[in-house]
């Protein structure tokens, strides 16, 4: 029997843990925002991989956007070094999940079993991912305490928002650079035959038109700032979303309709401030002098990000000739480049070939239509060779009744302690 057969049979083995791990992490609420529970989550994969040997590290990432002394940003880091010199393989997971919404049918924080699936808030994005590969590690290093190199595992916050509390704040600290870690692999839910290279890139802006204000009855001695923002939507659904519909890419961006440069009004508010939800009375008349709209520009890596600006540039100056008074202000809020790993690179290729040999099929290469935190170790850690491969249904990212297979962790499992296998044991040990 090979060493590989030897660590399949060995993470079979460990199903019930991988269960109760998963459902352990899924019953810590860590809502993001506000960022809650950080601290526990942390200290509870501290335990369990201090345990296992893991040396561990916690940092919390003071002076980030949201970290206060109420919900301060923790991130841990579990490294195990091997016998001998080598590489250091990171694996990556973020451990905030979103807001529940509405219209689940099972406890969002209850970690329910049924029928093969694992239920909660996070299950997919990606707690069952995390656990997947703190079962694969732990196997891995049990059964191949000779190994080259290092194994880390990372749980780090924020990602939903952004990922400056979490690996942005470690990549600054030195944690993500190519000196320490060699490969990386963030098990975000992209399904478990396929290698994730990369994602789009995205502007967050936001515009703010202004008018001045006026008594409702008598709007023609105001300037309805409303109305000049109804003038720039407009003039998007005219020109500007017509455009992006003709912007195509070569990148295997998943789905089908994330292949075309996208714009999203993310939200929009003109005129007096929402009232609290226990006052019953009617508003005041008055023409609104102010009007904001946050726009969430996706953009592809054929595309240059100041032709992304200049674009919506264009939009507001067109709008500018054609009507008066027209005054606006615009913000940016985020940016993020696009990036994609090379298929040669050498985390895809052992990626690639774990999964032939646990699936018997070749594996689909796949781009995010959002980002991940790839974006921080590119572009922060200036390390290359990081994709996103794990458990999970990506269309069920963020969704009532969210849920991660079982059999899904376990072959994700499989293909993470393979990998390590092929990058942290000599051929001669592996064949053994």
């Amino acid at each position: 029997m090979t060493l590989s057969d030897r660590l399949c049979q060995e993470i079979e083995a460990r199903r019930d843990d991988l269960i109760a791990l998963t459902q352990d992490l899924i019953r810590i609420p860590t809502l993001n925002p506000p960022g809650e529970n950080y601290r526990e989550i942390c200290d509870f994969l501290a335990q369990r991989l201090r345990g296992k040997g893991f040396a561990i590290e916690l940092v919390r990432a003071f002076g980030t956007p949201g970290d206060s002394e109420k919900y301060p940003r923790w991130n841990v880091i579990a490294r195990k070094e091997g016998a001998q010199p080598g590489d250091c393989v990171h694996f990556n997971s973020h451990i905030d999940v979103v807001d529940v919404g509405r219209g689940w049918t099972t406890d969002p924080f209850g970690g329910e079993l049924k029928d093969g699936k694992i239920y909660g808030r996070g299950a997919c994005d990606m707690k069952g991912g995390l656990a997947a590969s703190i079962i694969a590690a732990e196997a891995f290093t049990d059964i191949c305490p000779d190994f080259h190199g290092a194994v880390e595992i990372s749980g780090t916050a924020d990602e939903e928002s952004g990922g400056f509390g979490g690996v942005a704040y470690l990549a600054e600290k030195g944690f993500f650079t190519p000196e320490r870690v060699q490969h990386v692999i963030i098990p975000e839910p992209l399904n478990k035959d396929r290698i994730c290279l990369g994602h789009r890139g995205v502007w967050w802006a936001e515009i703010e038109t202004f008018g001045e204000i006026a008594h409702g009855s008598m709007p023609f001695l105001g300037d309805c700032a409303v109305r000049h923002m109804g003038a720039v939507m407009t003039e998007m659904e005219d020109s500007l979303f017509p455009a992006l519909a003709l912007k195509r890419t070569d990148m295997p961006v998943v789905p089908e309709g994330a292949k075309q440069s996208t714009l999203n009004i993310n939200s929009i508010h003109g005129g007096q401030a929402e009232n609290e939800a226990d006052f019953t009375g009617l508003p005041s008349p008055c023409v609104p002098d102010s009007c904001r709209m946050v726009i969430d520009r996706r953009f592809l890596i054929e595309e240059n990000i100041d032709d992304v600006q200049a674009e919506v540039m264009q939009v507001l100056k067109t709008v500018g000739d054609r009507r008066d008074q027209f005054r606006y202000d615009i913000r940016e809020l985020h940016r993020v480049l696009p990036t994609m790993t090379e298929k040669d690179a050498p985390v895809v290729q052992v990626v690639a070939k774990a999964i032939a040999a646990t699936m018997g099929k070749e594996a689909d290469y796949v781009v995010s239509p959002g980002t991940y935190d790839q974006k921080h170790i590119d572009r922060i850690g200036k390390l290359k060779n990081c994709i996103a491969y794990g458990p999970g249904i990506l269309d069920l990212a963020h969704k009532p009744d969210e849920y991660v297979g079982v059999d899904d962790m376990i072959d994700s499992a499989k293909v993470m302690g393979r990998s390590l296998i092929d990058l942290l044991v000599k051929p001669e040990a592996s064949a053994a």
